[in-house]
């Protein structure tokens, strides 16, 4: 499983730039950046911020999706 997100959707429907929310919820614009493209997995604390300040529920804003079976090893 693997957790997705809307943020960038969520940032951009309220015209936030990524500098603007990294500075809202107190972490760098690379976190952010990390967070968006699924590299990085926010804390539940972060999580939480990210979702106050973008106007959403944390469940409006990431789930669980399941990963595609990986058939490269058979």
């Amino acid at each position: 499983m693997r957790l997705q997100n809307r943020i960038k959707v969520a940032r951009r429907a309220i015209g936030l730039t990524q500098s603007r929310l990294a500075e809202d919820v107190a972490v760098s614009r690379k976190t952010i950046n990390t967070i968006e493209n699924g590299v990085f997995v926010p804390s539940t604390v972060l999580a939480l911020k990210i979702a106050a300040r973008l106007g959403v529920s944390v469940e409006e804003l990431f789930w669980l999706a399941e990963e595609a079976p990986d058939h490269s090893a058979q």
